[in-house]
């Protein structure tokens, strides 16, 4: 074929037909990732709000995808910049470039199996069993109308896509009718294979230039080792900050009672009856000696539990023995036993796994070398204590380094990539070297060891900047005179100051909270104090509450964490943003405090390496929320003056956007109140 235009030329092309400017921090991105292609060199780019990297990068993707003919996978950690890509980008970057590209580009959108409509479990006369908890009067009603509902939309959508049903369903509705790729009967064996809307899905993304996808199937694709997404030897990964969490929330197992009951009923037609009964028997086992632990992290395997984790290994074993093998004459004359059957090993098998790793966790005497950690959580579900056994991996960069950068050039971005003025921090944790001549300790981020062959595995880092003027646009506002948070919630100091800064700003403010309780404490307290009204999250879907909240710039809305990073308001209806203290992780949280101190053990400091890089990431999120267009100004207002007073606080600040800083509430209250007059 002839030579394509470079992607500079490209993006010039794309820009004038879709009517924007040229941004130079775009141009410098679409370089970078260019090169990077080429060359087959990791890279990282900081791309600010408003820089368009959406654009930087699907360009020489395309010309990538479309001059080699192997398709390019770009991964994203929310359903909104998914939706962004397919529904908007790509099918007008496609038709902008379809001339000088040759051919118009084909794109797809790919998830996990469990996001589509399985027709056969919909068309399966074989009932879910619900949950012990779900047994009362208003949980089965809705969940059969939401089931009804379920069923009506399957004869209409042509997707079969979860995302597209509006208004949605629970999980537990939505599980009536979908299956995970454990449960799935196949292709060739499924009665409705030839109609599957998963299959239709994986065959379209075959056939893209770009496979738009989520961390969480990106992550499957590399931990199972089943071959997820179609061939490819690009991954460009936008919110590239959430990826060590996803990662980590695949690589997450659980075992609870619960589960190993529901598994015990999935097999009661199939295998005999003694062996359900065992299986009944190794649940109850299992939930009273749960209930006799106290929710923690184990370090060493608490007495008494060895026994019962066998107990539920072998019965569990035993169980999927039994199991009718695969291909039988009655199972090929009954499709439902055969649903019935997978669906059946399907949750077996995932007791028996976790079992088998929570056993194997403790072989390593050190638990700061350990593969996994360990811990007993409790949850509240409508007012009754779970408790369910958690294993999560201490690191996942070195599965990252070798199923993800091993096999693929790698292009990670976000606005927030630096912490502390550095991408290192960052890096370490997806498996990559510190880069030469900026290495930090090698006691390294999230547990993980950094890798020191920078010689075999090269990658680059650029910040692109940003098109705000953060110094002009936006204060950063420290609140020293208030006392450091304590852990009794908010104090009355705390409410005051939100109260004058609410006021100066006539409303226009979202607050963002360390906690529910801090949230909602906040909004009681203020709804009686404020002339203008006051949303709190929970009392709406969230994104009801965020579109409300835009909508009337005199309405304030709080909430917690998924808002620090969910929400995009620009114009003057967000002209303030509240954070009651730093986001450092909570102290008894068993992952993060086993990161930190694996790092410990290694001589590191596991309170920066971990919870400031933690906050620092979290706070980064937050204050972006500020600026989302070029004429949007406004204040951050930080009301923990750890930010000022703390030796890391400096550290925490350098990860921050460049606002212009003050801890004088008044100059703070006279620049709301001009902002209001505007």
């Amino acid at each position: 074929m002839p030579e394509l235009p470079s992607a500079l030329e490209l993006l010039s092309t794309a820009v004038t037909a879709l009517g924007g400017k040229e941004r130079s921090g775009q141009v410098t991105m679409a370089s970078a990732v260019d090169h990077a292609i080429d060359t087959k060199e990791h890279l990282a780019v900081q791309a600010g709000t408003g820089t368009g990297k959406s654009l930087a990068y699907l360009v020489p993707s395309l010309r990538h995808a479309v001059r080699t003919g192997r398709t390019v996978v770009v991964s994203t950690a929310t359903i909104a910049l998914q939706r962004q890509l397919v529904d908007r980008d790509l099918p007008r970057l496609a038709h902008a470039l379809k001339q000088p590209l040759g051919r118009e580009a084909q794109f797809a959108i790919l998830k996990g199996r469990n996001n589509y409509l399985c027709l056969n479990k919909i068309n399966s006369v074989l009932p879910e069993e619900p949950e012990q908890e779900l047994f009362d009067a208003f949980a089965i009603s809705r969940l059969g109308r939401e089931v009804q509902r379920l069923n009506e939309w399957a004869s209409d959508t042509d997707t079969g896509d979860r995302d597209e049903l509006a208004p949605g369903v629970s999980d537990r509705a939505w599980r009536q009718v979908s299956v995970s790729s454990r449960e799935c009967l196949g292709k060739t064996r499924c009665s409705f294979g030839q109609d599957c809307f998963a299959e239709k899905a994986r065959a379209e993304s075959a056939q893209a230039d770009v496979v738009v996808t989520n961390h969480a199937l990106l992550a499957i694709d590399a931990i199972s080792g089943i071959q997820v997404l179609p061939e490819h030897d690009v991954v460009v990964i936008d919110e590239a900050h959430e990826l060590v969490d996803r990662v980590t929330g695949v690589a997450t197992a659980e075992l609870a009672a619960t589960a190993i009951s529901a598994a015990a009923r999935r097999c009661a037609k199939l295998i005999d009856e003694r062996e359900v009964d065992r299986l009944e028997g190794a649940a109850e086992a299992w939930h009273d000696l749960l209930e006799e632990l106290p929710a923690a992290r184990w370090d060493v395997m608490p007495d008494g539990v060895a026994p019962v984790l066998a107990l539920v290994r072998d019965t569990a074993w035993n169980a999927r023995t039994e199991l009718a093998p695969p291909g039988s004459s009655k199972e090929q004359a009954d499709p439902d036993t055969a649903a019935a059957r997978t669906q059946a090993l399907a949750a077996i098998d995932e007791i028996h796994d976790s079992a088998v790793r929570a056993l194997t966790a403790f072989d390593e005497p050190d638990p700061a070398t350990r593969r996994d950690v360990i811990w007993l959580a409790a949850d509240d579900i409508r007012g009754v204590s779970r408790k369910s056994l958690r294993m999560a991996p201490l690191s996942v960069g070195g599965l990252l380094r070798s199923r993800l950068f091993g096999t693929s050039t790698v292009v990670l971005t976000s606005a927030t990539l630096q912490i502390g003025g550095s991408f290192d921090s960052l890096a370490v944790t997806w498996g990559l070297p510190a880069q030469q001549g900026n290495r930090p300790d090698p006691a390294t981020a999230n547990g993980a060891q950094a890798p020191s062959d920078s010689e075999t595995v090269r990658w680059s880092s650029i910040d692109v900047g940003s098109p705000f003027d953060h110094a002009k646009s936006g204060i950063l506002y420290v609140a020293k005179h208030l006392p450091a948070p304590g852990r009794d919630g908010l104090a009355p100091a705390y409410l005051d100051e939100i109260e004058r800064l609410i006021t100066a700003a006539g409303g226009r403010t979202l607050g963002l909270f360390s906690s529910m309780r801090a949230a909602k404490a906040a909004t009681e307290a203020l709804r009686e104090r404020l002339d203008t009204p006051v949303l709190c999250q929970g009392d709406d879907a969230t994104g009801a509450l965020v579109r409300k909240f835009a909508d009337d710039p005199e309405t304030s809305l709080f909430g917690t964490l998924s808002l620090w990073q969910g929400v995009d308001v620009p114009g003057p209806s967000l002209s303030l943003v509240i954070l009651d203290r730093i986001p450092f992780p909570r102290p008894d949280d068993p992952l993060l405090t086993a990161r930190q101190r694996a790092v410990e053990s290694r001589g590191g400091n596991g309170f920066m390496t971990v919870a400031a890089n933690h906050a620092a990431l979290l706070l980064a999120q937050g204050t972006g929320r500020l600026l989302r267009s070029v004429d949007d100004k406004g204040v951050v207002a930080i009301l923990d003056s750890r930010l000022a007073t703390a030796r890391y606080g400096g550290y925490l600040r350098a990860t921050l956007p460049p606002y212009w800083e003050t801890a004088d509430p008044d100059v703070v209250v006279k620049a709301l109140k001009r902002l209001t007059a505007v």
